[in-house]
């Protein structure tokens, strides 16, 4: 159970105990009052506990690098899940910069924490333009998505690809991975998470590897055609 709820449980469990009205009560409560107010401030996308999650767990290309966070894909998907009246709530992670080796690391302290029943794994990205082994990538990942499995948790991968400048052989090799990968473990697949965005005028930023803000709407229809299915 995160630190909010607990908070708020403890605060109703104090609220209805006899005997608790003295200034000790008085002074629990008001602190506790304190409490939630700065970890509601706090919390993640959603607060409705009884909503199951929906993990998103990527790198800069999920965290709204370059603009406003409420802009970006994750918490448009929030928004979508919420106006479809659909009881799943976002949950994003994201690190600009992760690496699968660090996604790796920090993945089974994330999946106790949120206990999510979906999994969004975008990672990768930033091994590639490392030019890390594609092999050691792909371990990485088969070893996360078997930690998401083994937590219970449904998978989806995400995939990227690299500029064509890293050499068309390892170019092909890192965008096998994701399918490879995906047939091994019988989940489902979004091959590239830029499809028909990474082209197109004012879809990504200067750097020519971050989407902009005006791309995020449609990263959010090629995550929804996916996810549709699995959380009506």
């Amino acid at each position: 159970m995160c630190l909010w709820h607990f908070a708020k449980r403890y605060f109703q469990r104090l609220s209805e105990a006899p005997g608790e009205g003295g200034s000790l009560g008085r002074s629990l409560k008001a602190s506790l009052i304190s409490l939630l107010v700065i970890l509601s401030l706090s919390a993640p996308l959603s607060l409705s506990a009884d909503d199951d999650v929906i993990l998103v767990f990527g790198d800069s290309l999920s965290t709204a690098y370059g603009f406003e966070r409420d802009k970006a894909w994750p918490a448009l998907l929030d928004q979508q899940l919420a106006e479809n009246g659909l009881d799943y709530r976002v949950v994003n992670t994201s690190r600009s910069g992760e690496t699968t080796g660090g996604g790796l690391r920090r993945l089974p302290d994330t999946l106790e924490e949120h206990e999510p029943a979906i999994t969004l794994i975008q990672l990768g990205g930033n091994d590639g333009l490392r030019g890390q082994p594609p092999q050691r990538i792909k371990s990485n990942l088969r070893e996360m998505i078997t930690l998401a499995e083994q937590a219970d948790s449904e998978v989806v991968l995400i995939g990227i690809r690299i500029p064509p400048n890293y050499g068309r052989a390892y170019a092909e090799r890192f965008e096998q991975i994701y399918p490879a990968l995906a047939e091994e473990h019988d989940i489902e697949l979004i091959p590239f998470l830029l499809e028909g965005i990474w082209d197109k005028e004012g879809m990504m930023q200067d750097d020519g590897i971050h989407p902009s803000a005006a791309a995020q709407p449609k990263i959010l229809e090629l995550v929804w055609d996916m996810l549709e299915d699995s959380v009506k």
